[in-house]
């Protein structure tokens, strides 16, 4: 099938385009998704809007006539990122907060649950709410894939699921599991990724429901907002800048990384082809490295802007919403198993991220 055609009207950061292009022209397994209705929550977060994004570009390319709905709790926000695509009549866009209770009328056939709490600071400021929107939301989305009775479900969930674990030469797979103290304020994240996954597991158990779950690790691409505040946003907006990379920890934790569009595709594997009632690593393995490592393959790949990595370690980074030292490199075996692979390797993921953030950066200043 010949998958080719102009983007423009998606989105115009072209690096994204491409991304889309490339999804598209995969192998995902897409003719389960012919004429289905498919429903996204978090759908202005990273993934969930890429995922909204390449089910419509199937639509363009491939007359798949899927049906989208979104659900957003910021109005605002999806207008801005949804801006070329909201007179497509394929998407519906759907506004209200995760926690209340969802009414949503016609079919729906397939669900990607991504709605979360995303901000380290606020996993500090906010574990209440960081718990509440985890179990109640997913609560809800799960009483109405019941009533729904959708042919596939997958919940987003995290690699912080492992806890602190120390096994720097071992792939972790999906059984391996560390240690997480409950009682720390920022575990009310790790914690309630926990408890949600056997919420899941409980739902399809009890009530047949077939849901799967996708442990990411840290995913990062084009269509990071210039703005983010996760660290390879930041470490990206220095070189951009030309301003010294400051870390405010040793940067000892190692983990492994994944490109979006890498991470969009293994979503569409794990939603078709994966099993009911079991949990899949999304990471390229081949990303892992420690914090102050990346900083400085950084530093040294964009050598021609004179930055380097400077340590500020005055500040308890406890109180910044840091995650304590781990060192873990995720086992995707299992996801490859259903013919997935990763595509991109870590210094074009950041390629790529630096280009699209900017190309949003000329944007915003030409405005």
């Amino acid at each position: 099938m010949n998958r080719s055609m102009t983007f423009s009207n998606i989105s115009n950061d072209e690096i994204l385009l491409e991304d889309l292009k490339s999804i598209a022209n995969s192998n995902i397994p897409l003719s389960e998704l012919q004429n289905k209705t498919v429903f996204v929550t978090g759908a202005t977060g990273l993934l969930g809007s890429q995922l909204v994004k390449s089910l419509i570009s199937f639509n363009k390319l491939c007359k798949t006539n899927i049906k989208v709905i979104a659900l957003a709790r910021d109005v605002n926000k999806a207008e801005r990122v949804f801006r070329h695509l909201l007179k497509d009549s394929r998407l519906n866009m759907v506004y209200q907060d995760i926690t209340q209770p969802l009414n949503l009328e016609g079919p729906v056939d397939y669900i990607v649950h991504g709605a979360s709490v995303t901000s380290s600071k606020i996993f500090i400021s906010n574990p209440v709410e960081t718990i509440q929107v985890a179990l109640r939301g997913t609560e809800n989305i799960l009483n109405l894939a019941k009533d729904k009775c959708v042919k596939g479900l997958v919940y987003l969930s995290s690699l912080e699921v492992y806890g602190a674990m120390d096994f720097p030469n071992n792939l972790i797979s999906e059984t391996d599991f560390g240690v997480i103290d409950p009682l720390k304020v920022r575990s009310s994240y790790s914690e309630s990724k926990r408890m949600v996954e056997c919420l899941c597991s409980a739902y399809f158990y009890q009530f047949g429901i077939p849901i799967k779950v996708a442990r990411l690790t840290q995913t990062f691409g084009a269509g990071v907002k210039y703005d983010d505040d996760r660290v390879f946003a930041q470490f990206a907006r220095s070189v951009i800048e030309k301003k010294d990379i400051v870390l405010h920890t040793p940067g000892d934790t190692v983990r492994s990384y994944c490109y979006t569009a890498d991470a969009i595709r293994a979503l569409i594997f794990i939603l078709i082809k994966g099993e009911n009632g079991q949990a899949y690593n999304v990471a390229n393995k081949d990303t892992a490295i420690s914090i102050k490592e990346m900083a400085e393959l950084l530093t040294n790949t964009y050598s021609d802007t004179g930055i380097k990595v400077v340590f500020d370690l005055g500040e308890d980074s406890a109180k910044l919403g840091y995650n304590p030292v781990v060192k873990i490199n995720l086992d995707t075996a299992k996801l490859e198993s259903l013919g997935w692979r990763s595509k991109i390797d870590l210094l074009e993921m950041y390629e790529r991220m630096i280009r699209s953030m900017r190309f949003q950066s000329g944007a915003n200043s030409a405005e």
